[in-house]
Formats: C-alpha cells, structure tokens, sequence
C-alpha cells in the first residue's frame, strides 16, 4: 500500500462551497498548456518530473485512499512550441502525458503545429481521446472533428459515476495554425454544446465537464449562454491561472507549464437538483516538491541525443544578435534584417518581409559561437519559405497591417529586406504608411513583385489577407508553394555552412555550392563576414575544458572569456544535416535513461543554464531600478579565435523609421 506522504507545500483555496465532513464523491485534477518539461530557475519552477510527483500524491497518497480514483484532464498545447518539440515534432511528449495519467485531452491549436496527419500519429500513441465538438473536416465524413478527435466521451469513475465530457475551441486560433485542410466546418461553442449535452445527460451522465482551448472571455461567454448546462468548464490557451463561477458553471483554468495544477472535489447536493458542490485547490510545482524519480530518468532519455544535436556549433557571430521582443516587435532587428536577406537571396526575391513573430528567441545572442539550439529555439516553425508574385498595393496592405497594432509587442509587426518604410503611429489603423521603396524606388502599387515570404503569411495568417495565396482564395500567384519551400532555421543552417564547408557537406553538390556562394557573397555585401585574423587554438579536449570551477571567481565570466570557453569546448563544424541519432523518443515508457551525456556537451549546457540564470536575475534587478539595458559590445579587434568558421556581422540599415508615435 503506497505510503503517506507529506502534504505538498504552496496550497491555495480557489473556491469552497463550505465545510464538508463527508469524502468527495469525485476527485479531479486538471492542467493545461505545457511545453518545457525541464524545471525553469523562478519559483514556481516547474518541471514534469516534479509535476508527477505532486499528481502521485493526489492519486496514491493514503490519505485519498478509500476515495474515488483520480480522474486527470487536460486542455491542450503539449506538441508545440519548444526547444525540444522543434526536433522531436512532439514526438518526446506522448509519453509523458501517458506517465501523468491524462484521461482525456482538449485539442489544441498548438497540438496541429506540425499538421493534422502528424497529430493524429502522436493521439494514436497515447492512451486517452483527444477531444473537440465544433471543428469539423468534410473530408472525413458528415460531422467528424478535426483529426479524427473525438465530439464527447464518457468516463466512469471508480465508484461508478458517469462524467460527461465534451470539447470545444474557438474559432480564433484556427487563424493561427500552419496547415489546416479545407473547407473546415467551425460551429458555434455555445450552440454546440447545447446540442451535445443533453445527448451526454441522456447517456446517463450524471456530471458535464467541457474541457476547453479557448481565452477565457469565450469560456465565460460559453458559461453565460449555457445558463447552467455545464457543471465545469476547464479551460486552456490562457497562460495563466484564474476562476470564476458563472450561472452556476465553474470556468477554470490552471496556469501552463507544469508550473500549476488544480486538484477539484465534487460531492453530490442532498437535493433533487443535480447540482454539484465544488471545491478546488490550486497547487503551485514549486522547488520544495522533490522531482519523481523514474520521470527523471524518462525525460533525460528523452532528451539525451535531442541534447547532442543541439548542442552542435553551426556558426560565429561577430556582433550581437538582437532577438528581443521588444526589438523585433516594435523596430528594425539586425538578426531580422539577416534573416530577410537570406531569404531573399536564396529565392532571388525582389523583396522579402516576415511577420516578427517568426522570431521567438526573446534574448540578444551576445557574439561568439551559435549552437545549433540557438537557431531551433529562434525560430521554431515548421512552415517553410515560400515566394509568392503579388502587387505593389498587396505589399503596402501588409505593411499597413503589420504596423496597425503599434506599440503593442505584436509578432505581425513586419521585418524586411529591400523594402524600406516609414510609419506614423499617431495615424488611424489602415492608413500609418508614410512611405515604403523597394530597391530604392517608391512602390508601384499596380506592378507585381516576387516577394520571399513565410508560408503563415502566404496563407493570410495574423491578418496578413493580401499575401493570401489563390489556392487559399486570395490573389496572391504562388511561385513557390509550402510543399517545396525550405525551413527558415534550415536556410540559417545551409548558409552558414556554406561560408566554409560547401565542398564537404554529403548532401552538397558542386550547383548548390554555386548557389551557397553567391548568396553568402550577396548577403555579406550588406552584413560583413570577417575571416578569423588570428586562427585560435585547436578545440580543446573535452576532458579539460571544464574552466568555472568553485573558487574561480568572475574571471571565467568575462565576454571574452565566455567566447573563447565555448568555442574551444564545441567540436568543430559538423558536416551532416542530420538531427537523427538513431534513438526512438518513443520507446520504453520506464526510462532507464542509460544513454550518458558527453563532457563537451555537459560544458555547454553548463555554460547557457548559468548564462541564463544571470540574464534572468540582471533582467529583473535592472526593471526594478529602472535601469535601461543595452545590446552588448560586437567582438573586439583580434578577439575571433574560433578556427572552424567565418564570423557574420549583421547590421542595422535604417529599413523602418517610426516619424510619429514611436514608442520608447
């Protein structure tokens, strides 16, 4: 018999209906929107493996024994985004949704990132239905959901209760998925569940739950025109945790990244009415809560070759990389403006724009080596390039667009290459363009353009209805489609192997070195590329490498020191585009977790963890005194020391000028 253990800490009351003698008649625990499975370093940490300690506790602790079992939901987002999903595809988490013990799951919109086929791969492989009432796919017959997902399901508790369940999403983030199929069929949330549960009520459940993806304006809309018919809603998408009861429905939703979770008690009311008393608690995954054991070792399984591939350098900068949001978000980006030039060059663009939201590093990647992750973390979607003809007037539209929710960090907000423009934010939405070129002359609205694009915009996502493309039912002419494109972070890889490997690449043939040369030649014209003056040492061996011992001091944590520790560390430039290596994520639910991180690797991951710890801690000590950061110092004279690469320099240009309203 399990064994009682210590209460967890950090309980909250979220709602009680009063003082109960009597044992809950129903016991749930719900959660939503997960993506990291490692701890973070703010409380409350999180982490998956001390998330299935905290849900053992509910469901195997002694003092819930006699009461009836566990029922586990969840409301969508675990397949994407992440550092780990974006090799994995989503792949590394079916298992640990399955190790929690979900019953059931809300689909969500993150959950079709990688395409409906591949979700439906992914919900084949876990041992719950995967949940929504009012996306339907033609396609698959009168009525069916979306990826074959399931409308309602019915569960049965241990003591013999029947739970009606029902799922539901909005129509709103059906906006902002990569690839959806045509012709899909939304239906009204209310309408639908007020279809759909008095069918539920007459299979004989004695509860309705709708486990939900929507914000929680449309889940309190749902509450109001069902006037009661639901007992519950538990809702995802929202980030955050919060109730309110509403006509008799409790909407819930309970924080993201297994960093919260919430534990509900259901007891019958001594009435004919069928109402339900509810009490919820919410529990915090804090650091005081001891990580499950087997878990650890899964995840580390999990991740130990994701791990190694990303941990491989695939290039130099020379200059600071400016990601943050409220960089890319609101002016000119020199890593946007890179990333539009290769864009452009790689397809021979007349001009290339790129919502920023495409940009999702949050960080400056101060110079020196970039790794593998850093480029997958920066830019994690899976939609490849396209390159679409559209006219002049089309351009302008979408910028007009990208700039109509300034200053709000909006990832619309558009990055570009050999467009120029300005824009008054003081001036009404839809007329903020004050001028824009393109190669240097004013947009002529009626000419069509070859413009280098991503497959989101292509499609008319985040309102970007003039790049829609006319298989999608815009005007847009299709150059090259999403079927064809390439990825922008495989692009970011191609080019940087091509300023100093064309030639052993195994997959590189001597046309495509013509082509790698003359786009890194075209692109370094306007972002220098600088040969390393003073060739350093070789890569130092990884056995010895390990510099930040305790005692050390701040010497090693220098600029120039950090550089020159990882550049040594990282083996020089690999020469495979693999990210295969020959491990199944999906294997062996247990775990052993015997594959055994190498040394150089362990000094990298080191070095970021700690770097990341003092950005968060400097970033917060400096908003509290009110002191303004700035992007760090580019490499001095003769401090490039890594011999395996060319170093990139991107640079501001003077692309996008603010003339009024510009936010400081």
């Amino acid at each position: 018999m399990p064994g009682r253990t210590k209460p967890p800490p950090n309980e909250s009351v979220t709602y009680s209906s009063g003082t109960h003698d009597s044992p809950p008649d129903l016991r749930i625990l719900h959660y939503n929107d997960v993506y990291h499975v490692d701890s973070s370093s703010a409380e409350p940490v999180g982490g998956v493996a001390r998330f299935v300690t905290l849900v053992k506790h509910y469901r195997e602790d002694e003092k819930f024994q006699g009461q009836p079992g566990l029922v586990t939901l969840f409301s969508g987002d675990a397949f994407n985004p992440s550092l780990e999903s974006s090799v994995t595809k989503g792949d590394h988490m079916v298992p640990l949704l399955n190790k929690i013990g979900t019953d059931a799951a809300a689909l969500g919109n993150h959950d079709l990132d990688f395409g409906v086929r591949k979700f439906r791969h992914l919900a084949s492989k876990c041992k719950f239905p995967w949940l929504i009432a009012n996306v339907l796919d033609p396609a698959l017959g009168d009525s069916v959901p979306i990826g074959n997902a399931k409308k309602t399901h019915m569960i049965t508790s241990s003591n013999g209760i029947k739970i009606g369940l029902i799922g539901l999403g909005e129509r709103e983030w059906l906006a902002t998925i990569n690839s959806l199929p045509p012709n899909l069929i939304y239906k009204s949330a209310s309408e639908t569940a007020k279809e759909l549960v008095p069918q539920l009520r007459a299979e004989g459940a004695e509860i309705v739950v709708a486990v939900t993806h929507m914000r929680e304006p449309n889940d309190n809309k749902l509450a109001e025109q069902t006037d009661g018919l639901i007992d519950i809603i538990l809702g995802g998408h929202d980030h955050y945790y919060n109730h309110s009861f509403i006509k008799g429905t409790h909407v819930l939703r309970s924080g993201s990244d297994f960093k919260q979770l919430s534990y509900i008690e259901g007891r019958r009311r001594n009435d004919d009415s069928g109402r339900w008393d509810i009490d919820i608690t919410r529990r915090d995954v804090t650091s005081e809560i001891s990580p499950h054991h087997d878990t650890v070792k899964l995840v580390e399984r999990l991740t130990a070759s994701l791990k190694k591939t990303l941990d491989k350098p695939v290039g130099y900068t020379a200059a600071p990389l400016d990601a943050r949001f409220r960089t890319v978000r609101l002016r000119e980006s020199n890593i946007a403006n890179w990333v539009c030039d290769i864009m452009r060059h790689y397809y021979s663009g007349d001009c290339a724009l790129m919502a920023a939201g495409t940009i999702r590093g949050d960080q400056v990647y101060a110079p020196g080596p970039i790794l593998l992750k850093d480029i997958m973390n920066c830019f994690p979607f899976e939609d490849p390039v396209v390159v679409i003809k559209v006219t002049g007037q089309a351009i302008w539209d979408a910028l007009e667009n990208g700039v109509s929710q300034y200053p709000a960090l909006e990832g619309r907000f558009p990055q570009v290459s050999n467009i120029k423009f300005e824009f008054d934010a003081r001036k009404p939405t839809g007329s903020r363009i004050v001028s824009a070129t393109i190669s240097g002359d004013p947009i002529d609205m009626e000419r069509k353009y070859t413009l280098v694009t991503r497959g989101y915009m292509g499609r008319g996502k985040d309102g970007f209805d003039s790049l829609l493309i006319e298989a999608e039912g815009g005007a847009a002419e299709e150059i090259v489609s999403e079927e064809n494109g390439i990825l922008i972070s495989m692009m970011l890889r191609q080019y940087f192997m091509s300023l100093k490997v064309m030639g052993q690449w195994k997959h590189w043939g001597k046309s495509m070195g013509r082509h790698w040369n003359k786009v890194s030649d075209e692109v370094g014209t306007h972002h220098h590329v600088q040969h390393n003056p003073t060739p350093g040492p070789a890569p130092a061996s990884p056995t010895t490498v390990r510099t930040s011992l305790p005692g050390k001091g701040w010497e090693d944590w220098t600029p120039e020191k950090i550089r020159q520790r990882k550049a040594n560390i990282t083996a020089p430039l690999d020469d495979s585009d693999s990210e295969d290596e020959g491990e199944d994520v999906e294997g062996d639910e247990d775990g052993d977790g015997d594959a055994q991180e190498d040394p150089a690797s362990a000094e990298v991951e080191m070095i970021d963890h700690e770097m990341q710890v003092m950005r968060r801690v400097f970033s917060k000590w400096a908003r509290i005194a009110g002191v303004e950061c700035s992007v760090v110092d580019e490499l001095k004279e003769g401090e490039f020391e890594a011999d395996w690469t060319r170093a990139i320099a991107p640079r501001l240009e003077g692309r996008i000028a603010c003339v009024g309203g510009e936010h400081k």
